[in-house]
């Protein structure tokens, strides 16, 4: 997908958010300054409320901010993480739930932590100042085939 605006990144993340179940793990990944915050700024209006578009900021300073709504939501950092001891020791385990969607901004450094999780994948790339491209895998059946709905 390619989105060409900070909005529309929000939106597709938004229409994700609305689709969520609960149990959800999603490993985000890309470049400083890609979208990967806005992205999930997007799934927690969709899982919350509108009003969390503004209250989602990145965790970078205290590695985890919860959202709560019809879905909890636990949206970790790891940009900062040492190590995956430290992830591990963020109660990771503790976080993941019928009820709750775990959203992981630079996955990438705790892949070893959440493989097993079988996560959602969403790499942000930049194509140009404004553009991004949002590569999805892993996705489940219930969003893959609303797939063209979200586009």
């Amino acid at each position: 997908m390619i989105t060409s605006s900070v909005a529309e990144t929000i939106d597709i993340g938004r229409k994700i958010g609305k689709l969520l179940k609960g149990g959800e793990i999603f490993a985000v990944t890309g470049d400083l300054g890609a979208g990967k915050t806005h992205f999930i700024k997007g799934i927690a209006s969709g899982c919350c409320q509108e009003a969390a578009t503004e209250k989602t900021t990145s965790p970078t300073f205290v590695l985890v901010n919860e959202y709560e709504g019809r879905l909890l939501i636990y949206h970790i950092d790891a940009y900062r993480l040492e190590s995956e001891k430290e992830f591990e020791n963020l109660g990771f385990d503790d976080m993941i739930s019928e009820d709750s969607v775990v959203l992981i901004e630079w996955a990438d450094k705790v892949a070893g932590c959440i493989a097993d999780t079988n996560p959602i994948k969403i790499d942000l790339k930049h194509i140009s100042e404004t553009k991004r491209q949002l590569s999805l895998s892993n996705l489940p059946d219930y969003i893959s085939e609303k797939l063209q709905d979200i586009k």
